[in-house]
């Protein structure tokens, strides 16, 4: 699985669908013309100026309720879940199936790189079931049904959360919110001709507007079945791949085979009963409503299990249902791996791997062997290795840390004293700095916080600053501006800023501060790597001469690393003497490049930090910060050569 490839995917088929929807509305503009000159050409005629008015209104309704209910869903994800009536899971829950839920999506948001999406629980819906959406990873929120707590053990659900997982990194869900835009801007048109219909009142005018009324319907309705027939055909091969993709990062078929047999055994199923399900329908996990085969937004549910359980036998479902058909309250449910989340576990207990150790972190100055494809190569395409990773640095986070991150008072404080500089005297002058801006309780809480810190092991550090930006993204806009000022105060205190210290405040800029506005943070990325030979040569001279303290080995590493992108430019070795500044410029350009493009840069950043071939720990941090900023989730662990 190839994640700059499946981002080029991802764009021909926005174009394709693009395409495609707007033969669909010349059809229903061509079909709306046929009805006037049908019904008014009797009438004394239509002149051809009446036929383009009426051609272009039509297509600017069209145009302006797509605008309209993608608009409606500009806050992001959040604004999808809460349609549905979604319930927002706090980051310091203490409710047994919703800190388990959001465990799980922590671990796999840790482990692929992303920043941890908002969690929502549906709770009156009781099918298996659910979903993803936003514009960017940024601001994205995963949905999950009560249904799918009380059914699910964590193995299914880590394959269900995987599957969704694999929709965010593969850029499906600013397409999906395309597609919900795009449908709603021709039932528009249909719900006007009913309206039409409705109101036209008696004698002959108002018969001829109920006959226009009513064929506006049958046009607007006909344009939404084949929308839809669109749709349905776009979801279904990336259902696939996600399912494809839940396997890769999990490592077994158990889990999302587990969910997906569970869905087809018990009576409820994955059916939503919410009445706005069949607009976010080709976004679930499984089909939500129903619909018959050649409208389907899913491949059929036996054709998925059988692809990663090819021995499945449908008299399975029956063993299941029988197990789940008096679900009881497990005692010893944290130490059980066939119980759901909500602590319910079936009648028939069925026997499951036992869960491995967790394993200690690596020592800090342990260094790895690495090669640029092979690190690349796991870009937003986490393994198994990467959810054991995860797994093992959030239990070994400090409970008291742990906490801090997921409260919404303390999460401020956690994130100053992660940049919290060495000394005490530029320690004092910091926290005089947040008592100035914040007052002094929370330059208190920082001066605590700072103390436990300071004892994290090195990979900790960008983990528990993710799983600290749910709970600021939920602070105002004003306070988030005063938070980010009071950050760069606090790097610059000491007269000097460390790449990491730079990479911190890059790092909460792009996965908290672009997310309250995540129509305007999407970029589409166009350039080709020549184009932005100045950006490139600063970025990687920059990682050269902090990567290598001698500076012909630091020559040399920006001499690898400048082949991987130019292999034919003549660009000499000359660093920028403000490399803040010269990062500033060159990181949102870089951000506008082509896929292809990301993957050589990213091949080019890991020769320029491994020229000898081996990466320290804080190296790999200061890789993944980078790749995070140019919109490149790269997973905990680096790759490996076997």
């Amino acid at each position: 699985m190839n994640f700059f490839a499946h981002q080029q995917r991802a764009r021909r088929d926005t174009r394709r669908m693009l395409v495609l929807f707007a033969l669909v509305v010349l059809g229903v503009v061509a079909a709306t013309d046929v009805v006037l000159l049908l019904t008014l050409g009797h009438a004394g005629g239509v002149r051809p100026q009446g036929v383009l008015m009426l051609s272009a209104l039509v297509a600017a309704l069209i145009a302006v309720g797509s605008l309209y209910r993608t608009a409606t869903l500009r806050a992001g994800g959040a604004a999808v879940a809460a349609g549905l009536g979604g319930v927002m899971v706090p980051t310091d829950t203490s409710h047994f199936a919703w800190r388990r839920l959001r465990n799980v999506v922590e671990e796999i948001a840790i482990a692929s790189g992303v920043p941890v999406p908002q969690v929502f629980v549906l709770e009156e819906e009781t099918g298996i079931n659910a979903f993803a959406a936003g514009f960017t990873p940024a601001d994205a929120a995963i949905t999950v049904t009560r249904g799918a707590l009380d059914k699910l053990t964590r193995a299914e659900l880590q394959g269900v959360i995987g599957h969704e997982f694999s929709h965010i990194l593969n850029g499906d869900m600013r397409l999906n919110i395309r597609l919900v835009g795009m449908v709603f801007g021709i039932l528009a048109l249909a719900t006007i001709g009913r309206r039409i219909a409705q109101d036209s009142g008696r004698g002959r005018r108002a018969g001829m507007a109920a006959v226009v009324g009513l064929a506006l319907f049958a046009v607007g309705y006909i344009g939404v079945v084949l929308a839809r027939v669109i749709q349905a055909s776009i979801s279904r091969q990336r259902e696939y791949l996600a399912d494809a993709s839940a396997v890769q990062f999990t490592r077994q078929t158990e889990g999302i085979a587990g969910a997906l047999k569970k869905i087809g055994a018990l009576a409820e199923g994955s059916k939503l009963a919410s009445s706005n399900s069949d607009e976010v329908a080709h976004m679930l996990f499984s089909d939500g409503v129903g619909r018959r085969p050649w409208l389907a937004t899913h491949p059929p549910l036996v054709d998925r299990i059988r692809r990663l359980d090819p021995a499945f036998a449908v008299g399975e479902w029956q063993v299941i249902a029988e197990a789940w058909s008096q679900p009881v309250a497990a005692a010893d449910a944290a130490a059980r791996d066939d119980v759901s989340i909500a602590g319910l576990a079936p009648r028939a207990s069925v026997a499951r791997p036992a869960r491995g150790p967790v394993d200690a972190l690596p020592d800090h100055a342990v260094r790895v062997r690495v090669t640029p494809r092979g690190v690349a190569a796991q870009v937003g395409n986490p393994g198994n290795d990467d959810s054991v990773a995860a797994r093992r640095l959030r239990a070994a986070l400090p409970p008291r840390l742990r906490l801090a991150a997921r409260d919404g008072e303390r999460a401020v404080p956690l994130l100053f004293a992660l940049s919290a500089g060495e000394g005490a005297a530029v320690r004092a002058r910091q926290l005089q700095l947040v008592a100035d801006a914040w007052g002094p309780v929370i330059a208190d809480l920082t001066a605590e916080l700072a103390s436990a810190v300071a004892t994290l092991h090195p990979m900790q550090r960008l983990p528990l600053a993710a799983l600290a930006f749910p709970a600021l993204r939920r602070r105002p806009r004003p306070q988030l501006d005063r938070f980010m000022a009071t950050l760069r105060a606090l790097i610059d205190a000491d007269g000097r800023v460390t790449l990491g210290e730079y990479c911190l405040a890059t790092l909460v800029r792009v996965q908290v501060i672009d997310a309250l506005d995540p129509t305007a943070a999407f970029v589409i990325g166009r350039r080709r790597l020549p184009q932005l030979a100045g950006a490139l040569h600063d970025l990687l001279a920059i990682l050269a001469r902090h990567g290598h303290a001698d500076e012909a080995r630091a020559r040399q590493a920006f001499g690898l690393g400048l082949h991987e992108v130019l292999p034919d430019a003549r660009i000499d070795y000359r660093p920028p003497d403000d490399w803040k500044a010269a990062l500033d410029r060159a990181l949102p350009q870089l951000d506008l490049l082509l896929p292809v493009g990301k993957e050589c840069l990213v091949q080019a950043l890991v020769r320029v930090i491994s020229a000898d071939g081996l990466v320290t720990l804080a190296e790999a941090e200061l890789l993944r910060t980078v790749c995070a900023a140019l919109h490149c989730p790269l997973p905990p662990l680096l790759q490996q050569p076997a």
